[in-house]
């Protein structure tokens, strides 16, 4: 049975409780999952701040993971703070759902990202370059209520998320929506339906992604050989002893 350690980089436990449960009911029985979150930084990731923060919170979450054997990691937050940096210390592969969705996005041609918060834009493009993918970003539209906010209120999230959708298609024209952030799980296929457009939910996304990833090899680098303080026990060990 595969083994996947969902790691939510922010501290809200319900966030990580909806982001298990919604890769569980796309993996189905056959998979055994563990999610942990976040000991310190933000609530709610939401700035270039809380990003750097949260790229930390991972790595440490995963150190403190090392105790148990995994086939895949999942970084459960849109934006996969970390993303490059556990692919250092992780011997196995993985994925993050920014990079997830915009990956199956592509596939289909020329996507627009529909999120919360306003701090995103820039966050996002950089994830897209970094996936090799910018060319086929048409455009990122914002919402100004927060992925934390959106999630308050479910069925007020899909009514201004469907909005968002019908001016981002105006505005861009695109052939597939990215509707990104762990808080708005499930919400892809109700708009799908709605807009009459391939709508990618970035956690659903994600979960796909899993299963691909569980056939491939990843072998790390070697230690990087230099000397930290600060940081966990835990964390200094992975960074010198391979987990």
């Amino acid at each position: 049975m595969p083994r996947a350690l969902i790691l939510n980089p922010n501290t809200s436990t319900s966030v990580t409780t909806m982001l298990t449960e919604h890769v569980a009911d796309i993996l189905g029985a056959t998979w055994q999952l563990h999610a942990v979150t976040a000991t310190f930084g933000a609530q709610y990731i939401a700035s270039e701040t809380a990003y750097a923060i949260a790229a930390h919170a991972t790595l440490d979450a995963l150190a403190q993971a090392q105790d148990d054997k995994y086939d895949v990691v999942l970084i459960g937050c849109f934006g996969d703070p970390g993303l490059e940096a556990l692919r250092e210390i992780a011997p196995m592969p993985v994925v993050g759902l920014a990079e997830a969705a915009m990956r199956e996005a592509a596939g289909y041609g020329r996507f627009t990202i529909v999120t919360g918060g306003p701090r995103w834009a820039p966050i996002l493009k950089r994830r897209a370059q970094a996936a090799g993918l910018e060319a086929q970003l048409a455009h990122t539209h914002i919402l100004q209520e927060s992925g934390a906010e959106l999630a308050s209120d479910r069925d007020a999230a899909i009514r201004l998320l469907g909005l968002a959708c019908e001016e981002a298609v105006s505005v861009s024209n695109p052939d597939v929506i990215i509707l990104g952030g762990a808080a708005l799980a499930g919400i892809g296929d109700i708009l799908a339906a709605q807009l009459g457009l391939p709508v990618i939910d970035s956690v659903s996304a994600a979960a796909r992604a899993l299963g691909a990833a569980i056939d491939t090899r990843h072998q790390p680098p070697g230690p990087d050989g230099v000397a930290y303080s600060g940081i966990s026990p835990a964390l200094a060990r992975s960074l010198s002893v391979r987990i």
